[in-house]
Formats: C-alpha cells, sequence, structure tokens
C-alpha cells in the first residue's frame, strides 16, 4: 500500500499486477492523486479504515471475494462510503445492472479508460474542494 499526505486518496482494489503497474504509471504524473493499492478485499476494508479514500476503483473479481461483496462489507464499517466504481472485464448487461444495483457510481469496463479516471478524479477533486 502507497501512502503519503497528498491530495485525494484513491483506492485501486485489484489483484492483477500489470493492471497495478498500469495504474501507477497513470498516477505517476498527478501529485494530487495520491494512489493506495489493495489486492484483496480484506486489504480495501483495512484501507479504507485507515485511509478514508475519496474514491474507490473496484476490480469485481478479486482472490477473496468479489466486488459486490466487498461494497457490501465497506457499507458495515463505521466510515461514510465514498463513491466506488466497478472495473471488470466482463461487460454483460445483467452485471453492469447487478453492481450499479448494488450502489457502485459507475462500471468500467478493463482496460480502464485513462480519460474517464481522469474526469471521475477531477469531479472528486470538486467536490471536495466545495466541502
Amino acid at each position: 500500500m502507497h501512502s503519503a499526505d497528498l491530495g485525494l486518496k484513491v483506492l485501486y482494489v485489484e489483484d492483477d499486477r500489470l493492471n497495478i503497474v498500469l495504474m501507477e504509471e497513470v498516477f505517476r504524473d498527478t501529485p494530487q492523486w495520491e494512489l493506495l493499492i489493495a489486492e484483496t478485499g480484506a486489504e480495501a476494508l483495512q484501507c479504507v479504515l485507515d485511509e478514508s479514500p475519496a474514491l474507490l476503483l473496484v476490480d469485481m473479481n478479486l482472490p477473496d471475494m468479489n466486488g459486490l461483496q466487498l461494497l457490501q462489507a465497506l457499507r458495515l464499517q463505521p466510515r461514510a462510503l465514498p463513491p466506488c466504481i466497478a472495473l471488470s472485464a466482463d461487460g454483460l448487461p445483467e452485471q453492469v445492472a447487478a453492481a450499479r444495483a448494488a450502489g457502485f457510481a459507475d462500471y468500467w469496463l478493463k482496460p480502464i479508460d485513462v480519460q474517464s479516471l481522469h474526469t471521475a478524479l477531477q469531479a472528486r477533486l470538486s467536490n471536495n474542494a466545495r466541502t
């Protein structure tokens, strides 16, 4: 897990090493965004408690639980739940609908569109600046 008090904390919950490296590259040139990494649902739960990220990017297929189970577990935590975006290589309409019904703010297909990521981060920065 990476941590430093920079700007907006984004928790990326992903177990695929290549995807993690790619996301680290995206964040390398954006010092106002701090990337936190969790490779399992259990690590993600602890990170949310310890770091209070402003946005979660959640792989739907983790080694210890799926994204829907993680979102359900996050709701049981004492902290307010930040917006969560589901990430998956599977874009079947029923999977997208299930993720949205569970409370995910959005559902992005992998590979992640960098422009969509930047737009989501800018929106969170704007929201944080207003509060």
